[in-house]
């Protein structure tokens, strides 16, 4: 053997190390997963275009900041209503139906959005895309049951980077058809493009494979009547899986209702309290992904190597200073304290998916999902009813000055009552 071919053989080593690296990494992405993710990057840049102005459009159409939470509120208990139900159905008659099925409806409800002479009328979309919300424990349901146990946190990270990344332009560019279009215009278009996106996503999603064994035959009759049934099952999944899934639960609840009393208000603190302008507002909020779209994966890996519950922590105490930095913000601050809340929201999302994905088997992921969904959307309704109401009537800095008490119960809840699963025990 030469010179030459030992320069070669030794050239490619390295190359064939690094795919076989990127294989294991990222072979699971494929299937449900591919289809869900392909999905997601259409309908969170489309979701994101609106919701960069959306309190402002409201607010245009006669609102004010306590209709902007009441709005919220109203959509979050017609989306609770329906997780129960949703979860029970997403095990007894499948994941696919529902999930493409609803995600076509959550579309075309979104026309009362982009043709509403009044904020009346967004209240009424709202309630149809709460209720459109059934097929969510069994969106989650499907993610669970299609990603390996050893690669949980760096799944449920990529859906975080793919969210972010789909997501950085729309800020941007919602801050130049504002100033080009005006506000009320932009945000028609907006919606325009947002059904457009649901209804694609929903033909991406009728690809799906259905993950229950011998699921029943659908019957809308027998659904309908399945609500008490449904009720109960779902109340009492939680006898039947570990004690660390009911404290995860009540986890959710919590910080449900802490983000609900800021996120009706968030817009209008900043740009009418803090005096930022829209276009800066846009940059801003690109912040937020971008910084989502650095940490996904390094968050994710972070997540399988060392565990769910440091990650849980460290995102609570960080959401801290992210308040403290958004309280008093100018551009650069806020610009900082957005990356923060990128950060959190990796860590979160990432980590108690992962977490419970592990602690809750498949044959009751959807029940669970419903009545997490249940119980955390009623709370998250209860947060934005009340942020709106303390911001309107209280002080505009009362839903954020809040956090820094509501944040300590989950802190707590995490470190002493949450028992991470070991490697043999971890479900499927």
């Amino acid at each position: 053997m030469d010179v030459e071919d030992i320069r070669d053989e030794s050239a490619s080593e390295p190359k064939k190390g690094l795919l076989s690296r990127f294989r294991s990494e990222f072979g699971f992405i494929q299937g449900n997963f591919l289809v869900m993710v392909m999905s997601w990057i259409i309908l969170d840049f489309a979701s994101e275009l609106p919701a960069t102005y959306y309190p402002k459009y409201v607010e245009a159409l006669g609102g004010t900041a306590a209709i902007i939470g009441l709005i919220g509120a109203v959509e979050m208990i017609a989306r609770a209503f329906v997780q129960i139900p949703g979860g029970y159905m997403a095990d007894k008659y499948g994941r696919k139906w529902l999930i493409f099925t609803m995600t076509f409806l959550a579309g075309i409800a979104r026309i009362f959005y982009a043709t509403a002479p009044s904020w009346e009328w967004i209240l009424v979309g709202a309630i149809l895309v709460g209720l459109t919300g059934i097929y969510q424990p069994a969106l989650q349901a499907i993610i669970a049951d299609s990603v390996p146990k050893d690669k949980r946190g760096m799944g449920f990270s990529i859906i975080q980077l793919i969210a972010s990344a789909s997501t950085t332009p729309a800020p941007l560019l919602a801050g130049i058809l504002y100033v080009r279009m005006g506000l009320m215009r932009s945000m028609r278009l907006s919606y325009v493009v947002v059904v457009i996106g649901f209804v694609v996503a929903s033909i991406l999603r009728y690809r799906l494979k259905e993950t229950v064994e011998d699921p029943a035959k659908i019957n809308i009759g027998e659904m309908l009547g399945e609500y008490p049934t449904s009720l109960r099952a779902s109340i009492d999944v939680w006898k039947v899986v570990p004690r660390s899934a009911f404290v995860l639960f009540i986890v959710f609840v919590f910080t449900n209702f802490s983000v609900g009393l800021f996120n009706p208000v968030l817009t209008l603190y900043i740009l009418d309290d803090l005096g930022i302008s829209y276009v800066a507002f846009s940059y801003i909020m690109t912040a937020l992904f971008v910084s989502m779209i650095i940490l996904a994966l390094p968050a994710g890996k972070l997540i399988d190597k060392y565990g769910k519950k440091k990650p849980m922590m460290a995102a609570f105490v960080v959401w801290i200073l992210a308040i403290a930095m958004l309280i008093e913000g100018d551009f650069y601050r806020l610009i900082v304290s957005m990356s923060l809340v990128g950060m959190i929201q990796v860590l979160i999302g990432g980590a108690a998916s992962a977490l419970s994905a592990d602690l809750v088997p498949r044959e009751h992921r959807g029940k669970v999902n419903g009545s997490r969904g249940f119980f955390s959307m009623l709370s998250l309704s209860a947060g934005m009813f009340a942020g709106g109401w303390l911001y309107d009537n209280v002080g505009h800095q009362v839903p954020f000055l809040l956090q820094f008490i509501l944040v300590i119960p989950p802190l707590l809840l995490v470190h002493f009552f949450i028992e991470e699963p070991h490697k043999d025990e971890i479900n499927g």
